[in-house]
């Protein structure tokens, strides 16, 4: 049982119950093929507390295996120093292949986020994750921390920047749900970085006033703008039909999410925070494991995801990558109903709406067709696309690979004085609630021996018996107060 669940966490009870009566000749409820599951799963993962004494031994492997990964690992201080114990606070992490291959892919675009844990010891992970050549998500740093606040923040960029060399005049751009204390760190760390907010995250809040789809397009045309012009006119438009929500959008500066005013450093115009969301999707499951358990489970999903896109560049041919094609076979589309008027020179003159992407736009490519027909040397159109979105460029990046570690039987035992202890147990601040109740709303029942009823409502009903059925309708579970009036109402005869 311990081989296999090492083997494959994820394995049903109904397929150890099958092993059970394969393996014993033994039949086995499902309860107890759970339970039996879950002891296993203990053995083999440890639990949420003792695996915090093990940190050390585990980075320490990891770094080994990977030179060149920056781990940190922070606890916190003692009220006396002599204390053996230390507290665990949070723990970084930046592997070196992740870090080399966001250094080669030269879009300089993070996305930020933070995820709850669901653990005993809950916290927040936090991550920065970029996209990489084919508009994929490309993990590059995460971290378990106490809560998402500004110190957290802070420390977290301040560690990703000395990983990617960011000054604090770099003009990097990052995007984010703009949440607690990150605006703060962001604006605080890189004075010169442009920081868009997540359109989705803008719109949540927008429509809490303003309701309908009406409103949720017009953002849209708004973010979607390519020039200035073009989104004050769309900011008209907005004006003109209400007022109020003109003002509300108006005090978000826009060079944080429309088009139209970023600066294009990054080489994407993306308008979504989804390669966090996608980020944290993927690794959901790790999220409620021991810290080490769910380290490992990240490292082993970043593992496959770099295999799995090897396997999908292996069969790529041309210059570009597969989405790089899609997008400029779009662009060629429209760019064959624009009009282009040369002037004999240098200079082209072309009707219709530009994109930025640092693909050749619809601009550029009726510009490329007319001199081509007048005997300029052009060459491919694909030639002309930023080298982010080369072929080249995306084996460049996945050609750094993550080693494998030791099993914990082999690592190497880090022996100092103190010893890594868990965080104390707190309920965050909109933590989600996982309390759950029976029928009856009584804590403490299941829902296969709850009859529905409660021990406090069936005493209030007898207590008014014989006077009337209404009685009882008036008494609700856990209500002390409404059972008691509808005792005094049965004996009054007035129920």
């Amino acid at each position: 049982m311990l081989d296999q669940l090492e083997e494959n966490p994820d394995i049903p009870v109904r397929a150890v119950q099958e092993q059970f009566q394969r393996k014993y000749s033994v039949g086995i409820s499902r309860m107890k093929a759970y339970r039996a599951k879950v002891i296993a799963k203990k053995n083999v993962e440890g639990d949420h507390a003792s695996q915090y004494s093990l940190l050390r031994d585990y980075t320490n492997e990891l770094i080994s295996k990977n030179p060149g990964t920056t781990v940190k690992l922070e606890l916190e201080l003692g009220k006396n120093p002599e204390d053996q114990e230390r507290q665990f606070r949070r723990i970084y992490i930046c592997l070196v292949a992740l870090k080399k291959g966001f250094k080669a892919l030269g879009r300089d675009l993070l996305g930020l986020d933070g995820a709850f844990m669901k653990g005993p010891f809950p916290g927040q992970m936090l991550t920065a994750v970029g996209v990489d050549s084919n508009n994929g998500i490309y993990p590059v740093a995460y971290a378990i921390v106490e809560s998402e606040n500004l110190s957290s923040w802070t420390w977290f960029l301040e560690l990703l920047a000395s990983d990617l060399d960011l000054g604090i005049n770099s003009n990097f751009t990052f995007i984010s749900d703009r949440q607690k204390g990150i605006l703060q760190a962001v604006t605080r760390l890189f004075p010169c970085a442009e920081h868009r907010y997540c359109l989705r995250h803008i719109y949540e809040n927008m429509r809490g006033t303003f309701k309908g789809d009406l409103y949720k397009n017009m953002l849209w045309k708004c973010a979607t703008a390519t020039t200035v012009p073009e989104f004050q006119t769309a900011m008209d438009e907005l004006k003109a039909f209400n007022k109020k929500a003109h003002l509300w959008l108006s005090k978000i500066p826009p060079l944080h999410w429309t088009r139209s005013h970023f600066s294009g450093r990054a080489v994407s115009d993306v308008l979504l925070n989804n390669m966090c969301e996608r980020y944290n999707g993927n690794v959901i499951e790790g999220r409620d494991k021991p810290i080490i358990s769910t380290l490992e489970y990240i490292r082993e999903y970043l593992i496959r995801r770099i295999v799995t896109v090897l396997k999908v560049i292996e069969k790529c041919d041309g210059l570009l990558t597969p989405r790089a094609t899609e997008m400029l076979e779009e662009i060629k589309k429209d760019a064959s109903h624009y009009h282009v008027q040369w002037n004999g020179g240098e200079y082209y003159e072309v009707s219709g709406k530009p994109i930025h992407a640092r693909l050749p736009c619809r601009h550029a490519v009726a510009a490329l067709w007319c001199m081509a027909a007048n005997g300029g040397r052009v060459g491919a159109i694909e030639s002309w696309a930023h080298p982010v979105h080369t072929m080249e460029r995306w084996r460049l990046v996945y050609s750094h690979k993550i080693n494998p570690l030791n099993g914990r039987a082999l690592w190497t035992k880090i022996e100092l004085p103190t010893i890594i202890t868990p965080p104390k147990h707190h309920n965050q601040v909109g933590r989600p609630k996982k309390l759950r109740k029976s029928k009856c709303k009584q804590i403490g029942h299941n829902s296969r021996t709850c009859k529905g009823k409660s021990t406090t409502a069936r005493t209030s009903v007898k207590a008014g018996s014989g006077t009337s059925s209404k009685a009882g309708k008036g008494v609700k579970a856990g209500k002390g107060v409404k059972a008691a009036k509808g005792v005094k109402a049965a004996k009054d005869g007035k129920a």
